[in-house]
């Protein structure tokens, strides 16, 4: 079956075009002061439950596609053994979003200094890095929300491309179990490998849920 290739491509890679789609910016090596670091770390740290979101977020729309394509196969399994195929399915799934979640929330937490930490120390001077940290209500905190928007979606694209040799065992291991449980109810040989990743947006039933 090729059901881990298209999962492992499309699903981490085309899914997340959405949300990763600027390039990644390279920030030109700079002289920053001590207390400027300093002032930058505090504030990733102040914004790190909005870091792992992009973990989440990962972790969410991978879980979503791979059960959408589980669905899928799933129309050409014999009726009477749908029912009850589902919740296995589904409880696949969901073990594979509570171990790749963690994981890919330390990664973006890990990656965070050198995407959205760097932007912090090119784009804002000391006076300004310490307005942020206050969380004070003026320009300067319209300023971050832009610069960190746009940072979040280039952190997502390494966290992708770092996380994609842990991820891509998992997303086999459950292909396989996902698999020879579709083939234990009847499925045709290769059903798995024709169902297509659903788009990111895409909902599932019994999708597994965001985890902080």
């Amino acid at each position: 079956m090729k059901f881990v290739s298209r999962l492992a491509r499309a699903t981490l890679i085309t899914a997340l075009a959405a949300t990763a789609g600027l390039a990644l910016a390279q920030t030109a090596p700079s002289s920053v002061s001590p207390a400027r670091k300093e002032l930058v770390a505090k504030a990733l740290q102040l914004q790190q439950a909005g870091i792992e979101s992009v973990g989440n977020l990962i972790a969410n729309q991978t879980a979503n596609s791979v059960l959408q394509a589980a669905g899928q196969a799933l129309g050409r399994v014999p009726a009477d053994k749908r029912e009850a195929l589902v919740p296995e399915l589904q409880a696949e799934v969901r073990k594979f979003h509570d171990e790749a979640a963690p994981m890919l929330r330390s990664l973006a937490v890990k990656l965070a200094p050198t995407t959205l930490g760097a932007a912090l120390e090119e784009k804002f001077s000391e006076d300004e890095l310490k307005t942020l940290v206050a969380w004070l209500e003026s320009p300067v905190s319209r300023k971050y929300q832009q610069v960190s928007g746009e940072q979040q979606q280039a952190l997502a694209q390494k966290v992708v491309a770092e996380a994609r040799a842990q991820m891509e065992p998992k997303l086999k291991a459950l292909e396989q179990s996902l698999g020879a449980k579709l083939s234990a109810a009847g499925a045709p040989a290769g059903a798995a490998s024709g169902a297509r990743p659903a788009a990111p947006a895409a909902k599932a039933s019994g999708a597994a849920t965001t985890k902080k």
